[in-house]
């Protein structure tokens, strides 16, 4: 027995140093220089340590700006997406002819070059001298008021940035979510029909808690890519996130680092780590949330 341990161990050596030197040293540095004050990447020194970093990030009116731009993609887009699959999927997954053509279009825009799908979003969206863009087309039929989504109200940008997310990451979870609503017992299904149980019934004690490890695999990980969101933004509104007021956690991390107030090392790891910290949370809480709700077997 102690020989198999041991033989377990040792395929299991290449992960744990992989992980190790590419995940928990990383975050250990980051940690260390989130408490060095001043640190100068070039001449490897600090002035100091404590928590003064964390002060600045906290206080900073663009990390603050972030952190409200992230949270509120986090809280629409994440349940949104969620459901508008699973509504796609059930219907998918009641569609005989043509159900493989149909899940290759819905799939279509999560192999697509984000940048390219951003871009076709702005011409939708933007209004210019010249056009009113498609969106602003479809207002004017209703009677409506255009409005300028990409250099406009903060409203509207954030509009354009959900709408856009959704659209990118939704495939991904229709295509496991048909997956899983495929592999639901029909046996279930066959003794709720004999009993006269109404569809929505079905639904609600059938198919969701069959399906709820798989939509609590899709709620955490739609949770830890929506916080880590920042290519969505430049695909839209370009690389000057700050002036256009839609910069996100992540984002500012990368402009401490590498954009036009770049140099800040200190200041990165600090931001890095709240960003860290508030997932970490997040995910625990589901974690605890699902022990109640998730059913497995």
């Amino acid at each position: 027995m102690e020989k198999r341990n041991y033989k377990g161990w040792l395929y299991l050596l290449p992960a744990i140093v992989f992980l190790g030197a590419f995940l928990v040293y990383p975050l250990i540095d980051v940690f260390v220089y989130s408490f060095e004050e001043g640190y100068n990447s070039a001449s490897q020194t600090a002035f100091g340590t404590g928590i003064y970093n964390y002060r600045y990030v906290l206080r900073d009116p663009y990390f603050l700006q972030a952190l409200k731009n992230t949270f509120i993609l986090v809280a629409i887009t994440v349940p949104l997406s969620t459901a508008i699959a699973l509504a796609i999927s059930v219907g998918l997954s009641s569609i005989k002819p043509l159900r493989q053509l149909y899940q290759t279009v819905y799939f279509l825009p999560y192999v697509t070059n984000t940048l390219a799908v951003g871009l076709v979003f702005m011409l939708l969206f933007q209004k210019t001298a010249y056009t009113e863009g498609f969106a602003n087309m479809v207002i004017g039929w209703f009677g409506g008021q255009s409005v300028d989504f990409i250099n406009g109200p903060y409203w509207a940008k954030m509009f354009v940035l959900c709408f856009y997310t959704v659209w990118v990451v939704m495939p991904f979870k229709i295509l496991v979510l048909t997956g899983a609503l495929a592999s639901v017992r029909q046996d279930y299904y066959n003794a709720a029909r004999v009993d006269g149980t109404g569809k929505w019934r079905v639904f609600t004690k059938i198919t969701i808690p069959m399906i709820s490890p798989t939509l609590f695999y899709l709620v955490i990980t739609g949770f830890i890519g929506a916080f880590k969101a920042y290519s969505d933004a430049v695909a839209i509104f370009g690389t000057n996130l700050n002036a256009a007021e839609m910069n996100t956690i992540v984002g500012y991390v990368y402009d401490m680092l590498y954009g036009n107030s770049g140099g800040y090392p200190s200041y990165a790891s600090a931001a890095a780590i709240v960003l860290f910290s508030v997932v970490l949370t997040i995910t625990v809480i589901n974690l605890l949330v699902s022990k109640k709700h998730v059913h497995y077997g």
